[in-house]
């Protein structure tokens, strides 16, 4: 096979991808908030969330950040968007379970970033809310599961939500638009490597 043969075969197979693509993009025609869920044991759930933050900023969007786990250290995340005025972030965890140690604590913990999340989601000037490793909080029964689908059923129209956090529930599943679930293959951290400042921190 020639070069100018390779050229037209790859042009035919690319006119034919595009058709395809511009069909999709002509069908999806709503306009509406989109509820996305993070999850799974592989690295990136929160840092892929925080990523979308970061583009909703540039589009001048109002975000609101509770973090449900993560609370005893500070983290690179945190230091960053805490400086921009438009993000409304609220770290209420007290740490990894497996730190506290105390389930009553935690579930008070839970709560408390629950309530908060809540007000997030009942308020149309936040256009896009992370609730950060809020499915870990869920996983362990910390807060309720109805309570929470109804709440994200009853979202403002246009409001964007993301979730992450290992282990989502089934239910949760259910009623998201987009769910990405991490698969791990390699970690440094088994390999007896610290977690690394601008990494996991």
């Amino acid at each position: 096979m020639t070069a100018t043969d390779k050229d037209e075969r790859h042009r035919d197979r690319m006119q034919r991808k595009k058709a395809v693509v511009d069909e999709k993009i002509k069908q999806a025609q709503r306009d509406q908030g989109v509820l996305i869920i993070n999850t799974g044991n592989g690295k990136g759930k929160s840092s892929s969330g925080f990523g979308m933050v970061a583009r909703a900023l540039g589009h001048d969007m109002k975000v609101g950040i509770v973090q449900f786990i993560k609370g005893s250290f500070s983290t690179g995340e945190e230091g960053f968007f805490r400086r921009f005025p438009e993000v409304d972030y609220h770290v209420m965890g007290e740490g990894f379970t497996w730190e506290t140690q105390d389930r009553e604590r935690d579930i008070q913990a839970a709560q408390a970033a629950w309530d908060k999340a809540k007000q997030m989601l009942r308020n149309p000037d936040y256009q896009l809310v992370l609730l950060d490793e809020m499915n870990i909080a869920l996983k362990y029964q910390y807060i309720d599961i109805n309570d929470v689908i109804e709440t994200l059923q009853n979202r403002p129209e246009m409001q964007h939500v993301i979730i992450t956090g290992r282990a989502a529930k089934e239910e949760l599943i259910a009623i998201a638009d987009t769910v990405t679930e991490m698969r791990e293959v390699k970690h440094a951290f088994k390999s007896g490597i610290k977690a690394q400042k601008g990494l996991e921190l």
